[in-house]
C-alpha cells in the first residue's frame, strides 16, 4: 500500500510560472552581460545603466508576484479568516522589497 503524496501547493504565480521563468532567465542574461561589461572595462555609466535596467526588471517581477499573492493567496486567506495575519506578512514583504 502506498501513501498518497500531497498535491503541490498552488501559488499566486502558478498560472504564469512559464512567463516568470522566462523573465528570470532574461534577467540572468542581463546580469551575465554586466559581468562581461566589467570584465571588458566598459564605461561606468553604461554599466550603471544596465544595472538600472536589471533592477527595473526585478521590480516588475516582484510586482507581478505581489499581484498574484493578493489575487489568490490573500483571497484564500480571507476565506479562511486569516486576513490580518496575511496582511502583516504581505506588508513585511513589501517593506523588504522597498529596503525598509
Amino acid at each position: 500500500m502506498t501513501t498518497p503524496t500531497p498535491a503541490a501547493a498552488t501559488r499566486g504565480y502558478t498560472a504564469t510560472k512559464d512567463q516568470l521563468h522566462g523573465r528570470l532567465r532574461r534577467i540572468e542574461g542581463q546580469v551575465r552581460g554586466v559581468q562581461k561589461m566589467v570584465g571588458e572595462d566598459r564605461y561606468c555609466i553604461d554599466v550603471l545603466t544596465q544595472i538600472s535596467a536589471i533592477r527595473a526588471a526585478l521590480d516588475k517581477v516582484a510586482l507581478g508576484l505581489l499581484d498574484g499573492h493578493v489575487q489568490r493567496c490573500m483571497h484564500e486567506g480571507a476565506q479562511q479568516g486569516r486576513t490580518e495575519e496575511m496582511t502583516v506578512e504581505m506588508m513585511a514583504a513589501i517593506g523588504r522589497l522597498l529596503g525598509r
